[in-house]
């Protein structure tokens, strides 16, 4: 089991913490391991086993406690003493009204509660409020490339680890199959526990079909901008007259799913975030692979949604960029950070070159910029760093 120490080593000073601590990411991305590894590491401490309540709401022995008065009774009947007890709600959206046990516990036991989900309201604005800010929320993504290399035991990358993480994706179990017949089955499996469990029961979407066809256009047009003109007359090609509301519902219920993560454009100049223009960018691509409709992803956008899906494992916030004359395509920010990243598959020749690098013309300022490609010749020009993408994956202080 391969010890996930980037989202420990941010857990463990919570761990006694009054603080609810949740951890939200696509399904199958090891949040449940997490879990285990602290409880693992609680018990290490000395606490006893007693005093450590795990239940997960997709296991059919909890089914009942579903209800969240049958939880709530369920464990306050289990705390005997006055000591710390420290409780694990694994995909916990899967109960209605869970926050009214969590608030309720958190109130009058003393606890240390620790909960799981796979959908994007666990980090929304609603549950702050209900919660009422007693909360720190962890996004757990799929592996980074760091951690493929050690689940996989190799001291070092190669093309075909790299190759094989870019066309199927980093979700941990989809590496205990070999062959690729096996792990596109396994990761439709994922996608339909997804689009069962996540969208069409919670979410109560009923035309799974349009659904798809949505899926498939946002990856076919990964890294473009959004237009809703565009995405209609795709479905009007397909067969289908939707309309602007439904398609935004969609794609809501699409990130809310976790399958897709939608990025905002920044002014440079005007330093505004600004709402139009979207971008979207998958968090898995090995899901991508599946729901593509060609043979395989184009590799440039692969390669520009690994250094996003890498940026946010790195901790930054993560924009595009729009400049005086065009775009690049990150702004990446930390409270005390700020970087820019023009991403390309290849630098083949001087016009690629003098267009990847001219992107940065307009930007006068003193952040940090850099390219980020597959070659391994150090290109850098004009004050512009050049970066080989194994170095950026495998820099955890970039």
């Amino acid at each position: 089991m391969l010890k996930r120490e980037k989202y420990l080593s941010q857990i463990r000073e919570f761990y006694d913490s009054d603080l609810i601590k949740i951890l939200v990411g696509i399904r199958r991305c090891g949040k449940s391991v997490i879990l285990e590894q602290i409880m693992e590491e609680i018990i290490e401490k000395g606490v006893e086993k007693s005093h450590i309540i795990y239940i997960n709401f997709e296991f059919i022995d909890f089914e009942e406690l579903t209800d969240y008065k049958k939880l709530n009774e369920y464990i306050k009947d289990k705390i005997k003493d006055d000591k710390i007890y420290y409780l694990f709600f694994d995909e916990i959206q899967n109960v209605d009204n869970f926050e009214k046990v969590i608030n309720s516990l958190r109130a009058s036991k003393k606890v240390s509660i620790f909960i799981t989900g796979s959908n994007s309201r666990l980090l929304s604005e609603e549950l702050s409020t209900v919660l009422s800010g007693r909360y720190v929320s962890f996004k757990i993504s799929p592996l980074s490339y760091i951690e493929v290399l050690k689940l996989l035991n190799e001291s070092k990358s190669s093309d075909e680890i790299f190759y094989d993480y870019m066309k199927w994706g980093s979700l941990p179990n989809r590496f205990e199959f070999k062959k690729e017949e096996s792990i596109k089955n396994y990761l439709y499996g994922v996608f339909d526990s997804i689009i069962l469990r996540d969208v069409v029961e919670r979410l109560k979407i009923r035309d799974t079909a349009l659904f798809n066809l949505i899926l498939q256009y946002i990856i076919d047009t990964i890294g473009r901008e959004f237009s809703a003109e565009n995405i209609i007359n795709f479905l009007r090609n397909e067969g289908r007259d939707v309309s602007t509301v439904t398609i935004y519902s969609y794609i809501d219920a699409l990130c809310k799913a976790l399958l897709i993560k939608k990025v905002y454009r920044y002014d440079i100049h005007g330093k505004a975030i600004l709402k139009t223009l979207n971008k979207y960018y998958v968090t898995d691509l090995g899901i991508a692979q599946i729901k593509n409709n060609k043979t395989e992803i184009d590799k440039s956008y692969a390669l520009e949604n690994i250094v996003f899906n890498e940026l946010l494992i790195k901790g930054y916030d993560v924009y595009t960029g729009k400049t005086k004359k065009g775009e690049i395509d990150f702004v990446a920010t930390k409270p005390d950070k700020k970087i820019y990243v023009q991403v390309a598959f290849s630098i083949p020749n001087e016009d690629t070159k003098k267009r990847e690098f001219g992107a940065y013309d307009s930007i006068k300022d003193n952040y940090p910029k850099y390219v980020i490609s597959l070659d391994k010749m150090n290109y850098e020009y004009n004050g512009i760093k050049h970066v080989n993408i194994i170095d950026f994956l495998l820099d955890e202080n970039f």
